[in-house]
This record gives structure tokens, sequence and C-alpha cells, in this order.
């Protein structure tokens, strides 16, 4: 039979990869919702604020998903305001499917912040050894993550059906205008330095440079997120996804370089963050777009340096264990290298960078 996916949060970097993935299997009915959905062959677009919950309820009355994906959040001042507007937003979808009795599993996309604390304590305090395993308990501090749970938690035994909780490490993938973009940013950063004939400077901690990490692939997740919704061992778990692989980012950095043919600096104690590197870019980057007439022209839609900041600035090695997943059947693996340089592939045809 075939299925309806609800993917809350379809424009964004998780939203887009996983509704290309729905639209490929062929026996999905795709709503894409979001603020802005646009305008895409094979997404029935959702138009709504989702802080709203009447719009809600108006935009959903005649929606009957089976399966809905969560992948969506408002960053706000403090961790209490996060918490009062993204778990808001869950608890208005899943309230506004709760009559249809439609729905068979609810999917929620969070990340590592669950085990590194929120913005405001982000890497301090007393956190978890790595490598972060799923059944770490909570921090003991406020976090939107965790309350985004709970209404999932709650719906979920309110009307019957199972559930699943991924969470991915820094996410590679296709998307503008995203608020967490690496891939993105590090090509726009890379394609600045290759016009000013300038070393790419990494912007982090000394810590990231030498420590072991991964990532995540936005397919890698997609296949992961359908690979719970379908798999009856993985209904009411949460589950690490990561790539597969670990490097050092002082391997990955010259790698990085290399594809856009720009030298990769040696880091001599901390790096430089990029919102300073890039505080006085926007004007060089009108100029390159105009140069190699890109697509977008506005740094601040491609760019978010302090996201990629707070990734690369961390004090600590961050990894993952994916053994939960292993041992359950999911066995997708991706090279984070080759991560990078398909995106930047994608990016360069679309002409938003050089």
């Amino acid at each position: 039979m075939k299925k309806t996916a609800l993917i809350v949060g379809v424009s964004g970097i998780v939203g887009r990869n996983l509704a290309d993935r729905l639209i490929a299997e062929r026996d999905w009915t795709v709503y894409g919702m979001a603020r802005r959905p646009g305008q895409r062959e094979g997404i029935v677009p959702v138009a709504v604020d989702l802080q709203d919950a009447a719009a809600v309820d108006a935009a959903l009355k005649d929606v009957k998903p089976t399966h809905i994906f969560l992948a969506t959040w408002l960053r706000q001042q403090t961790e209490a305001e996060n918490i009062r507007v993204n778990a808001g937003m869950v608890r208005n979808v899943l309230d506004a499917v709760s009559g249809a009795k439609s729905v068979e599993h609810v999917a929620l996309v969070t990340g590592l912040k669950h085990y590194l604390g929120p913005f405001e304590a982000y890497g301090k305090g007393s956190l978890p050894s790595t490598p972060f395993r799923e059944e770490q308990q909570r921090l003991d501090l406020e976090n939107f993550y965790y309350a985004q749970e709970d209404e999932v938690f709650a719906a979920a035994a309110r009307d019957g059906y199972s559930w699943s909780i991924h969470r991915p490490h820094t996410i590679i993938g296709y998307a503008v205008g995203n608020a967490m973009n690496m891939g993105t940013t590090l090509a726009v950063y890379a394609s600045i330095c290759k016009e000013l004939g300038k070393p790419m400077q990494f912007p982090g901690s000394s810590v990231q440079w030498k420590s072991l990490t991964d990532m995540t692939d936005a397919g890698v997740l997609a296949k992961h997120l359908l690979w719970a919704a379908s798999t009856p061992a993985a209904r009411n778990q949460a589950f690490n996804v990561v790539n597969g692989d670990v490097f050092r980012w002082n391997w990955m950095w010259k790698r990085i370089a290399g594809w856009f043919g720009v030298e990769a600096a040696e880091l001599e104690g901390e790096g430089i963050p990029l919102e300073k590197q890039l505080a006085d870019a926007a004007p060089i980057w009108k100029q390159i777009a105009a140069r190699y007439g890109l697509a977008e022209d506005d740094l601040n839609v491609l760019a978010s340096a302090w996201h990629t900041d707070a990734d690369l600035g961390r004090p600590l090695e961050v990894v993952t264990d994916m053994s939960k997943s292993r041992k359950l059947g999911f066995t997708v693996y991706q090279p984070t290298d080759e991560s990078f340089f398909e995106l930047f592939e994608k990016l360069r045809e679309d002409r938003l960078v050089p």
C-alpha cells in the first residue's frame, strides 16, 4: 500500500534530502511542511507557521499521514525559549493529526547536543565519555532536544504509534539558506580563499584539529530514517547515525582545500573563527558571484559561520558509536571526504560556488 509522509522542515538540509529519497522510492505520497516549502515535483507543499497551532490545524485538516518526519527547529536567544518554541512546534503538529488516527510512526531528528548540552552550556560541565552511546543518560541541563523527545513520547503513548529518535553528528548535504550547513559554508570559504590567493586557515580548536571525529551525510540520514520507520526491531528506540568512518580535521582540512586547489595552512595554537575571517567578506562574495555568474550573491544565504565555528571550536573529542544500528541491520557506509566532494560538485553544478 502507498504510504503518506509528512516531512516537517522540508526546506532544510534533512527534509530536502529525505524528500529526494522518498520520491525515489516511488511508493510514497509526500507532503512537505515549512513556512516556505517552495514548489518541487513530487511534493505537496504545506506552507504554515509551525508556532501557530490554529494555522497548523487548518493546514493539516485534510492530511492523513502514515509517517511523520520531524526535522525542524528555530534558534532562540535562550534555551528556555528554545524549549518553548521548538517543543511547541512538535506538539502543534502531533496534536493536529491526532484526530485522523492515521499515523503509524513518528521520527524525530535531533543531534549530538543530546550528549554535549545546549548552546548556552555547549561542551561544558560533566559530559559522557566518547564514543557517545544511546544508553547514556540525559545531562542535568535544560535542552530543547529533550523537550521535543518528550512531546513525541507523550503523543505516541496517547495515539498508539511507534517512534524513533535520530541523533546525527554534523550533517553534510545540499540545502540553501540553512542555518546549520558546514559543507556549503566551507565551500564558500574555500572559494573566497582561492579568489584572494590566501591559504585556508582552520577556524577551530587545536583539540578538534588533532582528535578523532565523524560526520553524517544527509543521504545516510535519509536512509536511516526510512530504515527505522520500516524495521520492527527499530521501533521506539533512539539511534546515533553517522557515516561509519572516523577522521581528524588535520587530514580532512587538506582534503577539502585540495579539492578547491587552495593551500591548507597548518594550525599553530588555536584557529581563527570563521565569523571573524568572513566578517568583511560579503562585498568580496558579491564580486565573485558577478565574475562567475553565480546564482546567489548574498554570503549570508549560503554560509552559516556561527554553526561551523561551534562545531569546529569544541574543546573535546566528539565521536559516536553506531553499534546499535549495526546490530539491528543498518549497514549503510559513506566516506566523509566523498560526502564533501559530492556536495561541492552539486554546488558547482547549480552555480552556487565557482
